[in-house]
């Protein structure tokens, strides 16, 4: 059974930094399609990034295209946000999220491309 363990959420003022990770148990990270989605009180979980299983794709939302980058390390089977500019509207829980084998989009908005989930990590963004 796959595994997807989050990491490095925490409390940050607007304007500040933070990088997440995903660790993934299985043997099929490499072949996989990686992504976030958030989810703050009352609201929908959300799209926020996904990188191809290659590494050559990367996608983002629009609001945070320019802050945020996706990548990922296919020997240490982790995949990583970085966050830069944080705003208050940034504060969520971040879910880690992994594709089935070779999936390469285009559907990357919904979760509909998601078989497994992380537990998630709180990130909150104060002003």
């Amino acid at each position: 059974q796959v595994q997807l363990v989050e990491s490095g959420g925490g409390l940050v003022q607007a304007g500040g930094s933070l990088r997440l990770s995903c660790a993934a148990s299985g043997r099929t990270f490499s072949i996989s399609t990686m992504g976030w989605f958030r989810q703050s009180p009352g609201k929908e979980r959300e799209f926020v990034a996904a990188i191809s299983w290659s590494g050559g794709s990367t996608v983002y939302t629009d609001t945070v295209k320019g802050r945020f980058t996706i990548s990922r390390d296919n020997v240490k089977n982790t995949v990583y946000l970085q966050m830069n500019s944080l705003k208050p509207e940034d504060t969520a829980v971040y879910f880690c999220a992994r594709s089935g084998p070779f999936y390469s989009g285009p559907n990357y908005y919904s979760a509909s491309w998601v078989r497994d989930w992380g537990q998630g990590t709180q990130v909150t963004v104060s002003s």
